[in-house]
């Protein structure tokens, strides 16, 4: 695709969310053709049972030299292609949501401004917000969105490809509009962040201050009713899982909300509250009450959370 599906040819001067000159030039990289159309499409699901596509438009593309950023789009493009053989009917959602993309930032932008709009907030608006944000952040937004898209793939068993990570899963959605919050968050702009977490949090029932740090390779599963406080800060490769509270114990104010490192794995239900230190690799039980600090590498349970078992 030689152009950039964002209804470019509509006026945006007058708008309130329209981009300055050097916003639009920092968007437009997603925005170029760079990806060949036509992909190979031979996977495995997750059943061990191979799924060939027999289409005649299908070209391989086998090029060592190949980014692993574009590997991985045209990854996304090959099994969003095998998807459409096996259900024909989803032509026209794969077409808008994948194939009429150039790359993985678009698609990401159209899918989040498609969910997040509403009759008062344009989806067209939304997303040359997102666009914009992408460009800005390029190569640190571009890595945390990739390695996401990674861990759920590896990590959550449920996930049967990157492309119905993308297109389905609203913890890894949720976590990348986030991520776009927090930068407009960063830059001073609080009342779009502000608005952002609002249609996050009634869209895919997650709510995350847009002032919350996270890093990479992060796994939200399931996601429904995860709560993260705004002076949270969240390490790299966490997993994190349905109905957990990062929050504040209400005693205090100022830097009240809990800090996780890398590698620590979050069961179900679990609340972990105040500007306490969850250490590297740590797990904490399923609908646990965490309120003191957890050494690294150990495993926390219970109500209030107890250790077990040690290092």
């Amino acid at each position: 695709m030689a152009a950039c599906i964002a209804n470019s040819s509509e006026s945006t001067s007058s708008s309130p969310f329209s981009l300055n000159s050097n916003q639009c030039q920092a968007r437009s990289k997603f925005c170029r053709s760079s990806f060949p159309n036509l992909v190979s499409c031979k996977t495995n699901n997750r059943a061990g049972k191979k799924v060939s596509c027999s289409s005649k438009n299908i070209l391989l593309v086998d090029d060592e030299d190949e980014d692993e950023d574009e590997q991985l789009w045209l990854k996304i493009r090959e099994e969003a292609l095998c998807d459409l053989e096996q259900e024909p009917m989803l032509s026209k959602y794969y077409h808008s949501s994948i194939l009429s993309h150039v790359s993985l930032e678009s698609a990401l932008a159209n899918q989040l401004a498609m969910k997040l709009g509403n009759a008062d907030i344009a989806s067209d608006a939304l997303k040359e917000i997102l666009l914009s944000v992408f460009a800005e952040d390029d190569e640190m937004m571009r890595r945390a969105i990739r390695d996401d898209l990674r861990a759920v793939r590896e990590r959550d068993p449920a996930c049967l490809s990157y492309v119905h990570c993308l297109l389905n899963f609203k913890g890894f959605l949720a976590c990348q509009a986030h991520r776009v919050a927090n930068k407009l968050w960063s830059q001073g702009r609080i009342v779009m962040a502000h608005l952002l977490q609002s249609r996050i949090s009634e869209v895919f029932a997650v709510d995350i201050h847009p002032g919350a740090r996270i890093g990479r390779g992060i796994l939200l599963d399931h996601a429904t009713g995860v709560v993260i406080g705004e002076t949270a800060v969240i390490g790299d490769n966490v997993t994190i899982l349905h109905n957990v509270t990062l929050g504040g114990t209400g005693k205090v104010s100022g830097d009240r909300h809990p800090k996780i490192g890398d590698g620590v794995f979050i069961g179900a239900g679990t609340k972990v509250l105040g500007n306490i230190r969850i250490g590297e690799g740590a797990k904490i039980g399923a609908g646990s009450v965490v309120l003191k600090n957890v050494a690294p590498k150990t495993t926390s349970v219970g109500n209030p959370a107890r250790l077990v078992g040690g290092k």
